[in-house]
């Protein structure tokens, strides 16, 4: 157990519902072949199973990961960055807390051929394009007393792109992390993250297990909804 961490006053009785994403996306240049990254749903799914166990109500659109679906959890499974919108936005529109675990591919393939390309017709130089900003595209429509909560994973600068996202992204919270560190991040069962919030100094969570992680944060979230919603935001 994290310390300081304790059961929050009253959470089992909140009818919070919370809505979390997880995983990787994929991008395909044809049927076998796509971008993607290396995510492997833990942090997410941990997250949720996390909120579930506190009572509340979650619902979980996970990318392709290889985890079963947590007890008691409302799962919906997708491939692209576009798909993770189309299945994160109607349940946006009645949520409480949003948590945004999954790393989204920024970039696909402007084409995807309908067929295999064969090794000798490959192209060397594919153009690519956009895809939707899925938080960015979700937080514009921010309803109040809505609580949404970014993650940020980035090899240098993390308290400098994670503010940034903070403010840009309407986040109320960011959970920040270094990759390509020993013992810490995408694959990993550990982790170690820091907490950015408006008008605070960074808190770091860990080095700890990802499921501890987890319900230390599901009780910070909930705590900072009620001092939300305690100051009328």
């Amino acid at each position: 157990m994290l310390p300081g961490m304790v059961n929050l006053p009253g959470m089992n009785a909140s009818p919070i519902r919370c809505l979390v994403s997880a995983g990787p996306t994929r991008e395909y240049f044809d049927p076998v072949r796509f971008l993607s990254n290396p995510s492997s749903g833990k942090m997410g799914y941990a997250i949720a199973e996390a909120a579930r166990q506190a009572g509340w109500q979650v619902d979980l659109v996970s990318g392709p990961v290889a985890l079963a679906d947590p007890p008691g959890v409302n799962v919906t499974r997708v491939e692209t960055g576009q798909e993770m919108y189309d299945a994160l936005a109607p349940l946006f529109a009645t949520c409480d807390v949003l948590v945004m675990t999954a790393a989204i591919m920024d970039y696909r393939p402007a084409e995807k051929a309908p067929q295999k390309v064969k090794k000798d017709q490959l192209d060397m130089s594919v153009r690519m394009e956009p895809v939707m900003d899925v938080l960015k595209t979700l937080a514009q429509r921010k309803r109040p007393g809505q609580y949404i909560v970014g993650f940020a994973a980035e090899t240098n600068d993390l308290e400098t792109y994670a503010r940034g996202k903070l403010l840009k992204k309407k986040c109320d919270l960011i959970v920040g992390n270094y990759i390509g560190r020993a013992g810490t991040g995408f694959q990993s069962d550990q982790n170690t993250v820091f907490l950015f919030a408006p008008n605070q100094p960074a808190r770091q969570l860990g080095p700890a297990s990802k499921v501890e992680i987890a319900r230390e944060l599901v009780r910070l979230i909930g705590e900072g909804r009620g001092t939300k919603a305690d100051s009328g935001e």
